[in-house]
């Protein structure tokens, strides 16, 4: 969980004037709105069991704006809730399911620093994310080593997987681009012989890049990253995920020098089939993509700039993975630049 960048990144512009008060308001909020992108990654639905690495929709507007150097600390509620149909078969653990239905409320952290130096001309930025909630998962049928067991119910509250992740940024004029590179240590709760799991109990590398088309004079905001996702065998279950192709999207209009509004979506892609002796169900590839709303509100708060903002998505065009709605309510207030950043 997928999983962040934001935060650190939406200051840049701030100590900056443009001609016109609505266009240096919007410059302020433009300096918080990345803030929102939280790359911070979590249990989601594809691949083994339906669950990925990547977090969908982690990503969102301004996704690509560089970081303001110094230290940033992005606080994210997420809530999940997909079903599937009651003859489509998952693999969970050591349990071969059919009718499963899951619901994951997540408090989601990344403490960023954006260091005062450049890299390749670009701003870099480091992270850790992390999160605790709870995953309640049901199943109509459960098969496993214990028995065969109809209205099976797990529920589990824990922490996730821990999620490093680095990133590079540049800016030139209304373009904005970046590169990032994270993955998965796989600490959090996890046990093969549950159905609900905070951890996904297999490390992964994840890589990609993003623009970011941002015109502070009339408000038009676009941003798009994409990426790959390389899984390692889930040791405890012998399932190796295979390759995983992943796009985050959102355009945005500023209004005011407090609200934006928007859409944004996510595409997600199985380049590569499952395998390893766990995978019973053959190459499981899977596939969604979904789109929703987006609102934000920029305020002060303890004499700093702060940024809240919600959006939700509804999925679409799902195969070998839970349908459902996901919600995204973030609170991002930054804890002050670097004393040395100009």
């Amino acid at each position: 969980m997928r999983r962040t960048e934001a935060i650190r990144r939406a200051r840049r512009h701030s100590g900056r004037c443009l001609a016109g008060c609505r266009t240096a308001r919007i410059l302020a909020l433009v300096t918080l709105v990345p803030a929102i992108s939280l790359a911070l990654w979590a249990t989601a639905w594809a691949d083994e069991g339906g669950v990925p690495f990547w977090f969908s929709g982690s990503y969102a507007s301004l996704a690509a704006v560089p970081a303001n150097p110094g230290w940033s600390l992005p606080v994210q509620g997420y809530f999940y809730s997909g079903e599937a149909s009651a003859s489509k078969a998952f693999t969970r653990g050591d349990s071969l399911t059919l009718g499963l239905k899951s619901r994951l409320p997540l408090v989601l952290v990344q403490p960023s620093y954006a260091p005062d130096a450049k890299l390749l001309g670009g701003q870099p930025s480091f992270g850790l994310g992390f999160g605790y909630g709870e995953n309640t998962t049901q199943a109509d049928l459960s098969v496993s080593p214990r028995g065969v067991e109809r209205s099976r119910k797990d529920s589990v509250w824990g922490f996730s997987d821990l999620y490093p992740i680095a990133s590079v940024a540049w800016s030139s004029g209304v373009h904005n681009w970046m590169t990032y590179l994270t993955g998965d240590l796989p600490v959090g709760a996890y046990d093969s012989q549950r159905l609900a799991n905070i951890g996904i109990g297999h490390g992964a590398i994840d890589t990609g890049g993003g623009y970011t088309y941002l015109n502070q004079q009339n408000g038009h905001e676009f941003s798009a990253v994409l990426g790959f996702t390389y899984n390692f065998e889930n040791p405890s279950t012998n399932y190796q995920n295979g390759i995983d192709f992943h796009l985050d999207w959102a355009a945005s209009q500023f209004l005011s020098a407090h609200w934006e509004v928007g859409i944004a979506g996510y595409f997600y892609y199985q380049l590569t089939g499952d395998s390893g002796s766990g995978a019973k169900l053959g190459p499981f590839e899977s596939k969604v993509a979904s789109v929703g709303p987006e609102v934000g509100y920029a305020f002060t708060l303890g004499g700093l700039s702060a940024y809240a903002n919600l959006r939700g998505y509804w999925e679409f065009w799902a195969e070998n993975r839970l349908k459902g709605y996901s919600l995204f309510a973030t609170l991002s207030i930054p804890l002050g630049g670097n004393p040395k950043a100009k």
